[in-house]
């Protein structure tokens, strides 16, 4: 009786020594120059310097992930974890299961290893049969040799990783990133189980390994709170790209309203560009059309666009390097703002205005939702929508007050870089209460917001939504709109797809 099989398989690949002997022959040899070593080499070394800093004598694992199935045998498309991406310079879909450690040394610092998959041999089964990671499948993959001349660190082939990773365990403190690849955290709690601790009972040491991980976990993301230069660079071709794309979807809007459920016309106008331009979308796309646009993250896109609609884009394209932008523009479909729908942009633009001229060294993070805050709070007790005897500081009260959050219920600003709500692990007195100083990046995107069914809000307001958001570097002495390629102003963005669609109807 044959063996009773346990994993489908439906490829139908040849398994005869036949074969295997066959398609191992033949192949001309690579002799492919060693690639020269990246820009982002040098400033990714100096981001593990300051980690090496940061836990003095201590192993540091930082995975990049797995890959992840999205249905049966077909998988997600690959993005490593923002710090794995920080600490190396890989970007992209590189690479799936690796994994950086910084291994202590005799100098008082770390010796950088990276750990990953290379290229496998033609006489491998890999080679022909594993649809995940064999050449036949995906490609080639990198030689160790040629990702130690492209990043400047050490490479180790990912099969040397256990047993490396766990010796002299006890003598030496050893932290993971855990939320990065569940496999990997599990390979290091089963090392550290083996170390015999009598003053801890074993839940007290899992403990005290989640503590000392979430403080790796944290520092990774704050470190980025600041950007290089090389980072800042990566963020305004990130803005440009996503401003191309802009202009692309204004191109496409005749074509949305016609089509119908022009929500997905212009999200897919958007990622064809992103794809093309840069790596993908940043996040999922909002494009929102009339009161879809009041729904804070529509992401279903599946609404009609209609002549006199607004269009709420909220969108931003991801480079090859993982940096992404995050870029909204409320957009008249038509081309022409109404007057009420002018009304309420020119109120959000003058928040923003309010908000970026808080952006500069010294001022505080929160000090931008503060200014633009006031704008809106200011703007609805002038249109009578705060309730009777409320005044504008009664409103801004934190603890009594906020009334005119109905209107605009979120922030105004987040940290953005390799992750669009960047530096999310941060505590609060290193992000809303911390200093801005050079090289922070950060979103200033006040809105107003006004369902169709709320009935507290004038008759001809209902069902208009308007955000606007730009992309801010803080600089020496002020700051930099890293987005400034699109236009602000309600006029403006008028005169802008004016040309843009004139252009467009005379291809």
């Amino acid at each position: 009786m044959s063996e009773k099989q346990t994993k489908a398989e439906h490829r139908g690949i040849p398994v005869t020594d036949e074969f295997r002997a066959y398609i191992a022959t033949g192949w001309a040899d690579h002799e492919d120059p060693l690639p020269q070593r990246a820009d982002v080499a040098d400033y990714a070394a100096q981001r593990r310097r300051r980690l090496s800093e940061q836990f003095p004598g201590e192993r540091l694992v930082i995975p990049a992930g797995g890959l992840k199935v999205r249905s049966n045998d077909t998988d997600y498309a690959f993005r490593p974890h923002s710090a794995f991406a920080h600490l190396t310079g890989l970007g992209a879909d590189r690479e799936p299961d690796a994994v950086l450690v910084l291994e202590p040394n005799d100098d008082n610092g770390h010796d950088a290893i990276l750990y990953f998959r290379p290229a496998s041999g033609r006489d491998t089964d890999e080679f022909f049969a594993d649809s995940r990671y064999g050449e036949f499948w995906v490609g080639r993959r990198p030689t160790l040799a040629s990702t130690q001349a492209e990043l400047g660190l050490q490479t180790r082939e990912l099969a040397a990783f256990e047993n490396e990773v766990g010796k002299d365990v006890g003598a030496v403190q050893l932290r993971v990133l855990r939320e990065a690849d569940t496999d990997v955290a599990a390979q290091i709690d089963a090392i550290r189980a083996t170390v015999e601790r009598q003053d801890l009972t074993a839940e007290q040491r899992q403990d005290e390994a989640a503590a000392a991980d979430l403080e790796l976990s944290r520092f990774l993301s704050t470190m980025r709170l600041a950007k290089d230069a090389w980072e800042a660079d990566q963020m305004r071709q990130a803005c440009a790209a996503t401003a191309t794309a802009f202009e692309a979807v204004v191109a496409e809007l005749p074509e949305a309203i016609r089509r119908g459920r022009g929500e997905r016309w212009i999200e897919g106008t958007f990622n064809r560009t992103a794809r093309h331009e840069g790596n993908g979308v940043g996040y999922e796309s909002i494009c929102a059309a009339a009161d879809h646009a009041n729904t804070l993250h529509w992401v279903r896109n599946t609404g009609d666009v209609h002549d006199g609609d607004l269009v709420l884009l909220d969108a931003g394209i991801e480079m090859d390097s993982l940096f992404t932008a995050d870029i909204t523009r409320t957009l008249p479909a038509n081309g022409r703002f109404s007057a009420a729908q002018r009304r309420v942009y020119d109120a959000v633009y003058a928040a923003q205005c309010a908000g970026i001229a808080a952006v500069r060294p010294g001022q505080k993070f929160k000090d931008v939702h503060a200014a633009a805050i006031r704008v809106i709070a200011q703007t609805l007790h002038d249109w009578g929508m705060l309730p009777d005897g409320v005044t504008v500081d009664d409103a801004l009260d934190p603890e009594k007050g906020q009334w005119h959050r109905r209107w605009m219920v979120h922030g105004t600003s987040h940290h953005l870089g390799l992750d669009v709500h960047d530096c999310a692990l941060a505590l609060r007195e290193d992000y809303l209460e911390a200093d801005l100083r050079p090289g922070m990046i950060l979103t200033v995107e006040p809105g107003l917001y006004f369902k169709s069914d709320d009935l507290l809000v004038p008759e001809e307001l209902r069902g208009i939504g308007v955000r606007i958001e730009d992309d801010i570097l803080v600089t020496e002495d002020g700051c930099e709109i890293l987005s400034h390629h699109l236009p602000r102003t309600s006029s403006d963005v008028e005169a802008w797809m004016a040309r843009l669609l004139a252009a467009a109807s005379g291809r």
